[in-house]
């Protein structure tokens, strides 16, 4: 098989060319610093194609029915002529870096559809479970012309604010029924939430979605909104009979109506932008730190002074520190 170059890429990617697309994204994935090189030069060409997605992250906790939701909002948006691309996060183990990827047998009505796309990512084991290169393959599919990118986290409770920190928008799903469901409101998650989706309002457990809808509701009257101009709202919603989707959608829309009109649609993006720049940065420089010839060699010693207690721990983090000042870095 022929190798690719840069142009290809670009061009594949700008004709929405699936094969190529996977094949951008596998590239930006990879560790190799030859793919890691080439990625950079893309992603820089596809740069003034991107932007024009609306950008919906979507978490929960497992059990609340993500991926059902996921795919009934990706079907809805595609039959309202709109091209979806689901980035879904896997959750990668710790020990062998292997990863589940089974997203496209979950969402099978959606994988088969012309204007959809679903990429399965490993996490890479990144805390909370966001993939490590979910922005830059976001970018990938807003140059290949998807008007929707639809972010799906593990919903392990840690990775919601690296999520809410890429996307325009910011969603919730929670459960109603399983319990007391204010002992499960995690305060920090509900004041990023842009709204809040009580999912499997179905059969015997509509009422207790009702009931945990004016709970929700009540909670945030004293927690803290994303946006002053923004009061999150919380809805209810079937996924499974498709009931309760298009509002959920048109709350997005008259989100992202509101925030164009004030301006802060776009300066939100511009933070993000700075955010992922200086998040680059420190990926950077710990990539350098361990790549480091000098801390490499004295690492072994001094973590062992560390563990025997010879030394103190911000001892020993200076001493580190050190041998990367003076051009060493």
């Amino acid at each position: 098989m022929n190798k690719l170059s840069t142009k290809d890429y670009i061009d594949g990617v700008l004709a929405c060319d699936r094969r190529v697309l996977a094949k951008t994204i596998t590239l930006i994935e990879s560790s190799l610093k030859e793919h890691q090189d080439q990625a950079k030069k893309i992603l820089d060409e596809l740069l003034p194609h991107t932007g024009g997605s609306i950008r919906l992250g979507i978490t929960g906790v497992p059990g609340v029915g993500k991926s059902t939701f996921v795919e009934s909002l990706g079907v809805y948006l595609v039959n309202e002529k709109k091209k979806v691309a689901v980035l879904a996060v896997d959750p990668s183990s710790t020990r062998s870096g292997g990863s589940i990827l089974g997203d496209k047998t979950r969402m099978e009505k959606l994988s088969v559809l012309k204007n959809a796309f679903i990429r399965p990512s490993p996490s890479s084991g990144t805390l909370g479970g966001v993939a490590r290169k979910t922005r830059e393959t976001m970018l990938v599919c807003e140059a290949a012309g998807f008007d929707v990118v639809l972010v799906e986290t593990v919903g392990v409770g840690q990775s919601e604010v690296e999520v809410s920190e890429m996307v325009d928008f910011f969603m919730v799903l929670m459960l109603a029924g399983a319990g007391d469901e204010l002992q499960g409101i995690k305060k920090g998650i509900l004041e990023i939430a842009d709204s809040i989706i009580i999912n499997k309002s179905d059969g015997d457990n509509v009422e207790n979605a009702k009931k945990a809808r004016q709970e929700y509701e009540m909670a945030l009257h004293f927690l803290q909104s994303p946006s002053k101009l923004w009061t999150s709202p919380v809805q209810t919603c079937s996924a499974l009979n498709n009931s309760g989707i298009e509002d959920a959608w048109n709350t997005v829309i008259s989100h992202s109506e509101k925030m164009k009109e004030v301006g802060e649609f776009s300066s939100k993006r511009t933070k993000q932008s700075l955010s992922w720049m200086w998040s680059m940065v420190e990926e950077g420089l710990k990539n350098r730190f361990n790549n480091n010839e000098r801390v490499k060699k004295q690492l072994p010693g001094i973590a062992g002074k560390v563990e025997n207690g010879m030394t103190a721990p911000t001892v020993a983090a200076e001493k580190l520190l050190s041998l990367m000042d003076k051009g060493y870095i």
